[in-house]
C-alpha cells in the first residue's frame, strides 16, 4: 500500500472538506490537495527524471506547501528525505550523500545552505515551483507495504547520522495505532503544525488526512503560544504534536494570560521527560486535553501512550507513579524489559527497552552492522533504560545511549565531542547533558586544555554543527575521571551536578 493512497481515498470521497489552512485561512480541499501532490508527482517523474524508488529530500521550514510536497513523493512512487530545517549546511551536505538524493525541495529563507550540486532543486513560492503545479497529474503509482516510504536522519552514537528505514507498512501501522490508543479523529478536528514537520508532529498528518480533518501552519511557521492559542480560538479542535518545552512554554502563557483553551481539543506531548510538577500543572491550568507517548525515530511514535483518562484520573491510587510513566504498551506493539542478553526481567527491575511490532523500522539504510546491533530476533533495542510495574505501564530511567534531549531535539554527545577535539589545544572532552527546567536538558562539554577559551570552541561548534547541539557550558579540567580501562566517566561528571529531578 502506499501511504499516499490514503490522500487519494479522503479526496475521492469527501473533495469539498476544507484542507490545508495558513493560519485560520483555507488555501484549499482536499480535490485540490490531491490535485496539486499528483502534479508536484508528474513533474519529479516526468520533466525531473527521477525513478520510482530515488529519494528526495526536503529541507524546508514548516509551511503550507510541506504537506503537498510529502504526499507528491510518495503519490510518484519515491522516498521523503525530510530533514531539520535547523541543521548546519555541513550535515545537510553528509545527509543529501548518504541518501543520494536525486532532487531537493528547499525553503528560500534556508537556499543560501544548499551545497552546490547536480540534483534538482525546487523552491516552493517561485516561478519554477508554479511550473511545477502546472505538470500533468501523475497516475498514483503502486508500492508494497515493505517499500521505503520515508528516511529519517537520526544521529547515531558514534555521531555519525543514519537513515532509519520507515516503510509504508510502519506508517500505516503508526496511523492505526493513534487512532487505537492516543485519540480519536473527526472531520471537525485540525492537527496544527507547530513543532518541525520534517519530525513527529509532520506523522501525525496521516490519520487526520484519513479522517478528512484539516491541517493549520502557523503563520509563524512555528511555536508561539499566544499564536496557538488564538489560532485555537478562531479555527476550534485543534490537536497538535509538543515537546515538553512547548508545553511549559503554553501551560506559562495560559496561566500568565488566563486565556481561554476551550479550542485546543488534544495536546499529544513527548520527544524528552516531562517533569511530574511539570504535567500536574498543566492538568490544573489547562484541563484533560494531554497525552503523552513515548517512541523513537526507530519506532516512529509507537512504543507506548499514557492516555488522558490516565493522566486525569487522580484518584487511582497509583496516580502519581502512572504520571511518571510513559504509560502501557500501545496495541500493535510488543514491549518489554530485558537483561543484556535479551531475558524479560520481572516488574520493577531496571533494564533495556525492546519493542516489536509493524512500526518497527526496516533497518538502518545501507548499514547492515548497526541495524544487526538494533534489531535482534525481531526485537528493537531501544537502548533506553526503564523498569515495567505489574500493570504494564514503563518508566523510563535513562538512556544507555548518553542521548540529550534539549527541548525535544535529539543530541549526541560523541558528535559534539568530535566537533571539539578539532581544535589543537584540546586534549580531551566530554560532553553530558544537565538537567534544565526549560529545555529538559542543556549540553554541557568539560574540556581538558591549554589556553583555549569557551569563545574559541562556541565558534568552532558553530563551523560545524547545529546551533542548538553546541554546548551552553564549558568547563575546563586538568583531566578527565576515567576507569581502570581508560573510559571517561560520565557518571562521575554527572554527579557533580544537583539534579533537578525526573519522574521515576
Amino acid at each position: 500500500m502506499n501511504i499516499a493512497e490514503l490522500l487519494d481515498r479522503t479526496a475521492r470521497i469527501f473533495p469539498e472538506r476544507p484542507a490545508v489552512f495558513a493560519g485560520d485561512r483555507c488555501l484549499y480541499d482536499y480535490r485540490t490537495f490531491r490535485d496539486r501532490a499528483a502534479r508536484i508527482a508528474g513533474h519529479l517523474r516526468g520533466p525531473g527524471g527521477l525513478a520510482k524508488g530515488d529519494r528526495v529530500a526536503v529541507f524546508m521550514a514548516n509551511c503550507p506547501e510541506y504537506l503537498e510536497v510529502l504526499h507528491g513523493i510518495w503519490w510518484a512512487g519515491l522516498v521523503a528525505v525530510p530533514v531539520n530545517a535547523k541543521l548546519h549546511p555541513r550535515e545537510l551536505e553528509f545527509i543529501l550523500q548518504d541518501a543520494e538524493a536525486a532532487a531537493l525541495f528547499v525553503s528560500d529563507d534556508l537556499a543560501e545552505a544548499v551545497p552546490p550540486a547536480s540534483r534538482l532543486t525546487i523552491i516552493p513560492a517561485t516561478p519554477g515551483y508554479q511550473a511545477m503545479l502546472a505538470a500533468e497529474p501523475l497516475a498514483l503509482q503502486h508500492r508494497a507495504p515493505a517499500d521505503l516510504a520515508w528516511l529519517f536522519y537520526t544521529s547515531g552514537t558514534t555521531g555519525r547520522p543514519k537513515g532509519v528505514m520507515i516503510t509504508h507498512r510502519n506508517l500505516v501501522t503508526m496511523t492505526m495505532a493513534y487512532l487505537a490508543d492516543v485519540d480519536e479523529v473527526s472531520a471537525d478536528d485540525a492537527i496544527l503544525y507547530a513543532a518541525p514537520m520534517s519530525h513527529g508532529a509532520g506523522l501525525y498528518n496521516f490519520v487526520h488526512i484519513l479522517k478528512g480533518a484539516r491541517h493549520v501552519v502557523p503563520l509563524s511557521g512555528g511555536f508561539e503560544a499566544p499564536e496557538v492559542v488564538a489560532l485555537a480560538q478562531r479555527v476550534g479542535r485543534i490537536s497538535m504534536f509538543a515537546a515538553p518545552t512547548m508545553v511549559r512554554r503554553l501551560v506559562d502563557h495560559v496561566a500568565a494570560t488566563n486565556a481561554e483553551v476551550d479550542g485546543i481539543k488534544t495536546i499529544v506531548y513527548g520527544g524528552g521527560p516531562m517533569y511530574v510538577e511539570d504535567i500536574c500543572r498543566a492538568l490544573d491550568v489547562m484541563g484533560p486535553r494531554f497525552v503523552q507517548i513515548y517512541g523513537q525515530g526507530e519506532s516512529p511514535m509507537t512504543i507506548t501512550s499514557l492516555g488522558r483518562t490516565h493522566l486525569a484520573n487522580r484518584g487511582h491510587p497509583r496516580w502519581a507513579e502512572r504520571i511518571a510513566s510513559v504509560g502501557a504498551a500501545q496495541s500493535l506493539a510488543e514491549v518489554r524489559v530485558a537483561d543484556a542478553s535479551g531475558c524479560t526481567l520481572p516488574a520493577g527491575e531496571i533494564g533495556e527497552v525492546l519493542v516489536r511490532g509493524d512500526a518497527v523500522m526496516a533497518g538502518y539504510w545501507r548499514n547492515p552492522a548497526a541495524t544487526t546491533q538494533a534489531i535482534r530476533d525481531g526485537w528493537l533495542w531501544t537502548g533506553d533504560m526503564g523498569c515495567m510495574d505489574e500493570d504494564g505501564f514503563l518508566t523510563l530511567k535513562d538512556r544507555s545511549k548518553d542521548m540529550i534531549v534539549s527541548g525535544g531535539s535529539n543530541i549526541y554527545p560523541r558528535e559534539v565531542e568530535e566537533v571539539l577535539l578539532k581544535h589543537p589545544a584540546v586534549q580531551e572532552v566530554s560532553v553530558i547533558g544537565r538537567e534544565d527546567p526549560e529545555w529538559g536538558e542543556v549540553v554541557v562539554a568539560f574540556v581538558a586544555a591549554d589556553g583555549v577559551t569557551a569563545a574559541e570552541l562556541d565558534a568552532l561548534c558553530l563551523e560545524h554543527i547545529a546551533r542548538f547541539k553546541r554546548p551552553k557550558e564549558y568547563h575546563f579540567v586538568s583531566s578527565l575521571p576515567k576507569n581502570n580501562y581508560g573510559k571517561v566517566l560520565k557518571t562521575e561528571l554527572r554527579a557533580l551536578f544537583t539534579p533537578v529531578g525526573r519522574p521515576g
